[in-house]
C-alpha cells in the first residue's frame, strides 16, 4: 500500500477520537491550552502504542507462518478488519448517542484516559492489518501521531465552536475510508 492510501486508513480510524473530543469540546466553557496540551499527548502515545502493539503481533504471526497461504489469510484478515472498523463507526452513526449537554469547568484527564483506551482496540485491530500488509510500521506511527493531535485539537474546538452536531456525518466519513481500504485490499491482493 502506498502511502497516501496508508493516509487514508489512519484518518479513517483517528475520525471516532474527532467525534469523541467534539462531544468533549462541547461540553467546555473555555478550552484549556495546557490541559489540551496534556490531552493530545496522552492519547497519542497511546495511539502509538496500540498501533505498534497490534502490527508486532500479527508481524509475529507472519514470521511464525512464513508460506503463501498465510500471507493470503493475513490480507483476508486485514480486508476483514477494514471493513468491520467502517461497519463500526456506521453503527455509531446510526446509534447517533446523544450527549448531554451541560457546561464543564474542567473535563479532567481520566476521561480522556477511557476514551484513549477505548479506541486503542481499534487501533490495535488497524494495526494488525497493517502488519498483515507488511506497511512500514515508522512511516505509519508517524502518521499516527500526528494525525491524532490533529483530530485532538480539531474536534476539540469543533465542538467548542459548533456543538457535535457533525459527528454523525465524522461516523460516516471514516467508515467510507475504511471500507475503501478494505476493497482496495480485496481488489488488489486478494483477487
Amino acid at each position: 500500500m502506498n502511502w497516501i492510501e496508508n493516509l487514508l486508513i489512519v484518518v479513517g480510524v483517528s475520525l471516532d477520537i474527532f467525534a469523541a473530543m467534539e462531544c468533549q469540546g462541547s461540553l467546555v466553557v473555555k478550552i484549556n491550552k495546557k490541559h489540551l496540551s496534556g490531552i493530545c499527548v496522552i492519547v497519542a502515545i497511546w495511539q502509538m502504542i496500540a498501533l505498534f502493539a497490534g502490527h508486532f503481533l500479527s508481524t509475529l504471526y507472519c514470521q511464525q507462518n512464513p508460506a503463501a497461504d498465510g500471507q493470503i489469510l493475513g490480507e483476508i484478515i486485514s480486508m476483514l478488519i477494514f471493513i468491520g472498523l467502517g461497519i463500526r463507526l456506521l453503527v455509531k452513526a446510526i446509534q447517533n448517542e446523544r450527549v448531554e449537554e451541560h457546561l464543564e469547568t474542567n473535563l479532567g484527564i481520566r476521561r480522556f484516559v477511557r476514551m484513549a483506551s477505548v479506541s486503542s482496540i481499534y487501533t490495535i485491530l488497524a494495526g494488525i492489518a497493517f502488519g498483515f500488509l507488511e506497511t512500514d510500521i515508522t512511516v505509519i506511527l508517524i502518521m499516527i501521531v500526528v494525525l491524532t493531535i490533529v483530530v485532538v485539537i480539531g474536534g476539540m474546538y469543533t465542538g467548542y465552536h459548533l456543538g457535535f452536531a457533525s459527528k454523525t456525518a465524522v461516523y460516516v466519513i471514516g467508515a467510507v475510508l475504511l471500507w475503501g481500504a478494505g476493497f482496495d485490499v480485496l481488489i488488489r491482493r486478494i483477487l
